[in-house]
């Protein structure tokens, strides 16, 4: 499948959808709409970004045979296909695995890293070896709160594969259930009745749990308890933030839990700055949230790696072989991994879309994603730095970007370019003019309250009559009691509501 052509199909339907029903009578008015959604108001460009490759740290297996986890992860963290697959061995990523080795040490940690960089085992790892060491169905052990019920029900999928995959029985040395309010009455009770090593939540069903009488058998099974882990700090912002702070201290306190051990992943929580600077910043919020110390030293963050060599642009042999690159009209797309590695174009591409060396540290990190078309776009850049034409540029780099993802890197097993296009699609607002005769009033796409540097003109929102495209001002009259005389207010579409002193209606305006 190609995913620019899908693109393009996916926002010519809906361009076709939303146009179908657009009558707009002024010319002025049907012009501007024509130039703004030619530009993309209610689709913009796509942006591009890659996933970038992880240094690899040591296997489950490596751990197993250094003493920092138990035998039996060695049957339970494989990479397995199926309820009877016994699975291949799993090497985990750096950041992973100094997760493992930091729980290892009873410290509370947080991994900070990017999506698709399997977080999730940075604390199931060190929970399923906690209860491996110390026996299933002693209670509760460890509980992972997650802001969304989709997180718990990915995170309860992933546990099935894990641990009881491979079992003769289906069933592993480890239970878990899915407790957030999404289970029947009688899951709910056999849950209660037989609590799991494992319990999956969200923080509105664990301040129930505190507080409802029939949870109480929860409360009593869950003393002592060693992990509580938040999944996605970074959600947990203001008053949420708050909450879920002052819900964690009270969940302690509840648990006895005196040897607890707080972990917490996130997304990027703190940007710019040193490495050490945002492991400072992040072990304060964290600190904070969790009301317990995490030390800068146990925040982890991604290691990444290169597929392609790092490109200087300021190498002028560099830039030669890019020129070559492009300008050669006969040249194949890249086919295999190592032509794909060897190729100019594809480290450019990986620096352009995928990792960047930071400033301050050196550390290599993502790149924020970017569209290929565009004033501001990639292809603009390379053609500058070319001479190509933009067109040949936005070929040449789609074309790239899907070999790469269709060929595998020999290592992981994954895309060489494993990349996502994120497409925003707005279902739009309305047109918004200043109260004027037709061929003077300002027109605008763009919802506010007053001409642009002009305080004294409103802007008022138009509707359309659908069999003659003739506009109208969508208001409500209001009694000014400073004037004593009636003015306009602008006004949702779906506001109907009569006042006393306000009424709903539509303003015709017409010098002609």
């Amino acid at each position: 499948m190609n995913v620019f052509e899908l693109r393009e199909r996916l926002v010519g339907d809906y361009s076709s959808f939303v146009t179908s029903f657009i009558n707009i009578r002024d010319p002025r008015i049907r012009q501007e709409v024509r130039e703004r959604m030619d530009e993309g108001l209610l689709w913009p460009d796509p942006l591009i970004q890659l996933n970038p490759c992880f240094e690899p740290g040591e296997s489950i297996d490596e751990l197993v045979d250094a003493g920092v986890l138990h035998d039996e992860c060695r049957s339970i963290f494989r990479l397995k296909s199926g309820p009877a697959d016994s699975g291949k061995t799993l090497r985990l990523h750096r950041h992973q695995s100094e997760a493992v080795k930091a729980a290892s040490t009873g410290r509370n940690y947080v991994l900070t890293t990017g999506t698709g960089s399997g977080k999730s085992l940075a604390y199931i790892v060190p929970i399923v070896d906690h209860v491996l060491r110390n026996g299933s169905c002693r209670g509760i052990q460890a509980i992972v709160v997650y802001p969304m019920n989709a997180l718990a029900n990915s995170q309860l999928n992933e546990l099935e594969k894990f641990i009881n995959f491979g079992y003769p029985d289906g069933r592993g040395r480890v239970t878990f259930r899915r407790y957030t309010g999404q289970e029947s009455s009688e899951q709910q009770g056999e849950i209660v009745g037989n609590p799991p090593d494992i319990l999956l939540t969200n923080y509105v069903m664990l301040e129930l749990i505190l507080t409802r009488p029939r949870e109480k058998p929860l409360i009593r099974a869950a003393s002592g308890l060693r992990f509580l882990v938040l999944d996605e700090l970074h959600t947990y912002r203001g008053r949420q933030g708050a909450d879920v702070a002052m819900l964690v201290r009270r969940a302690r306190d509840a648990f006895g839990a005196d040897r607890l051990q707080h972990v917490g992943t996130s997304a990027t929580l703190v940007a710019g700055g040193s490495w050490a600077d945002q492991q400072a910043e992040v072990a304060r919020v964290s600190s904070t949230l969790f009301g317990a110390e995490v030390r800068p030293e146990c925040v982890i963050g991604e290691a990444l790696r290169r597929v392609t060599p790092e490109p200087n642009l300021g190498d002028q042999r560099f830039l030669d072989r890019l020129r070559s690159r492009l300008a050669d009209s006969q040249a194949s797309v890249p086919s295999n991994f190592e032509q794909i590695v060897s190729d100019p174009l594809a480290a450019w591409i990986e620096s352009t879309f995928g990792i960047r060396r930071e400033p301050e540290s050196g550390r290599l990190v993502r790149q924020r994603p970017r569209s290929i078309t565009g004033a501001n776009g990639a292809a603009q850049e390379l053609s500058t730095l070319t001479g190509q034409p933009v067109e040949h540029c936005v070929t040449a780099i789609q074309q790239l970007l899907l070999a790469g993802y269709n060929c595998p890197h020999p290592e992981t097993g994954f895309p060489v370019f494993a990349f996502r296009v994120h497409q925003f699609i707005s279902r739009g607002d309305t047109v918004y003019a200043s109260l004027l005769p037709e061929t003077d009033r300002h027109i605008t796409l763009f919802g506010q309250q007053y001409v642009p540097g002009d305080r004294n003109r409103v802007l008022l929102p138009l509707v359309f009559c659908r069999e003659c495209g003739q506009e109208y001002y969508c208001v409500r009259r209001e009694q000014d009691d400073q004037a004593g005389e009636p003015r306009l207010a602008s006004r949702d579409l779906t506001d109907t509501r009569a006042e006393p002193d306000s009424e709903p209606g539509f303003l015709y305006y017409s010098e002609q």
